[in-house]
């Protein structure tokens, strides 16, 4: 007659304990099916990402962040068009035609919109006259020679553009930043949920262990409540970690620029993350070409060259213009009325305060420029300073957390032995499980932020171009 396995163990125990100067026999270690709807494992997201290509993909299409980087660009080259329209030259052509309605017989010569006078009904010196009603047709073209101010806009509006370029790539770095970090985040937020059931079985298979034994006889009922205690929390972890990660992929989803959650595909290559990467992304020569510092300054300068164009319009101008005028006779077709060329000096005067009051409202702006320029230096230098250091943080972090793994499995199978040959008590057994949950979860997260610190390292000082 076989005894059950348990049984035998209690009983080869009971004999040890009486007898210790005998061996304890090797016996294998109990090892209980369970099932629970909890190890389920959690369902997959609505669409998943395959590869970085992908993800970048998406962002091109979809994000609004460079959709609005983009249109600055757009607006800075209209700024810039405009400001320069001013330093071109200037035509126009206008044609009308003319009827004095209280005199039917006089020509009405018009020269534009609403302006008009009369010509005369006279024999030219060729023997033609001013039709009834007159058809006029006029060419202007104008010039500016001396303008200090348009040309201190101009430049104004070429380092607005040059700002608006370094924020679009500075959006770029910090796309991409933002996107692999999500990444990181979501896979992170896979293997802990996968960590989080493997926990629960773990606990799971240390409470039916203890619940056996205590059957059988050779533990006590605090045992039990311990080790039911441990699956509680193991529960309770595992439906944080399931909310972690469904909140990590509402994040992909919404970085990716869409209206629902995203997740990782298995084969997503992490590891490789930061090789492809360097793909669409340049390290910089030094820390002061980081875009969004070359963006500050473009602005600062910008500001400055603003403040000094409303300074410059308190000076003259000087002005070329033209004009021809050309009107329908009898015999035709017509004739050129005249042509003129004059030279325009424009000295401003007053203008009730409203020069003195844009200059100083530009010089507020130089100097909120300047303070911005000022706080982003600051901003870099700590951030990139941070970056450098954490990395080799991150591989401490690392090293620490893969030796307290392999003591915490170590010290887990060792408590459990002791627990199954009944030399250990239930509190130790839940205690051993606990701290090795909680080392599988730090070491798997210690990786994941050992790959987003060779991230951050390498996109604080580069430039992305895609």
């Amino acid at each position: 007659m076989s005894l059950p396995p348990l049984l035998l163990l209690v009983l080869v125990t009971t004999s040890a304990l009486a007898n210790p100067a005998e061996p304890l026999p090797p016996q294998a270690p109990f090892q209980p099916k369970v099932e629970d709807p909890m190890l389920t494992p959690a369902p997959p997201a609505q669409q998943l990402v395959g590869s970085w290509d992908e993800a970048l993909s998406l962002v091109r299409q979809r994000s609004t962040d460079l959709g609005i980087a983009e249109a600055g660009v757009q607006r800075a080259e209209g700024r810039w068009r405009q400001a320069l329209s001013v330093l071109l030259p200037t035509a126009r052509v206008s044609a009308g035609v003319g009827l004095d309605v209280l005199h039917p017989d006089n020509s009405l010569l018009v020269l534009g919109p609403g302006g008009g006078q009369p010509i005369p009904p006279t024999v030219g010196e060729d023997g033609r006259r001013p039709t009834v009603p007159l058809v006029s047709g006029a060419v202007s073209v104008s010039q500016s020679l001396v303008d200090l101010g348009a040309w201190r806009g101009l430049s104004a509006a070429k380092a607005g553009e040059t700002g608006a370029l370094a924020t679009l790539q500075d959006v770029r770095r910090r796309l991409t930043l933002g996107v692999a970090r999500v990444l990181v985040a979501t896979v992170a937020a896979e293997r802990a949920a996968e960590l989080n059931r493997v926990g629960l079985r773990q606990a799971l298979e240390r409470a039916a262990l203890t619940q056996r034994i205590f059957e059988l006889g050779a533990s006590n009922q605090l045992d039990v409540v311990r080790v039911n205690q441990d699956v509680a929390v193991a529960r309770g972890a595992l439906v944080s970690g399931d909310e972690q990660l469904r909140r990590a992929r509402e994040a992909l989803g919404l970085s990716l620029g869409l209206d629902r959650a995203a997740g990782v595909s298995p084969t997503f290559n992490l590891q490789g993350l930061v090789e492809q990467i360097r793909q669409v992304c340049a390290p910089l020569q030094g820390v002061g070409e980081r875009p969004d510092l070359v963006a500050a300054r473009a602005q600062l300068e910008s500001a400055r060259d603003s403040r000094r164009q409303a300074s410059a319009g308190y000076l003259p101008t000087l002005g070329l213009s033209s004009s021809v005028v050309g009107l329908t006779t009898e015999p035709g077709p017509g004739r050129l009325a005249f042509w003129n060329i004059s030279a325009v000096l424009s000295v401003p005067l007053w203008e009730g305060g409203l020069r003195g009051g844009v200059v100083s409202e530009r010089q507020g702006l130089e100097e909120q420029a300047a303070e911005s320029l000022e706080r982003t230096r600051r901003d870099v230098e700590i951030e990139v300073a941070r970056a450098r250091r954490s990395v080799e943080v991150a591989e401490s972090l690392v090293k620490v957390a893969t030796e307290a793994r392999v003591l915490a499995e170590r010290t887990d199978q060792l408590t459990r032995r002791s627990f199954e040959v009944g030399r250990g008590g239930s509190l130790e057994l839940v205690q051993s499980g606990a701290a090795l949950r909680q080392a599988e979860l730090t070491l798997a997260l210690r990786e994941f932020e050992l790959v987003q610190a060779r991230l951050d390292a390498f996109l604080t000082e580069a430039r992305c171009d895609w």
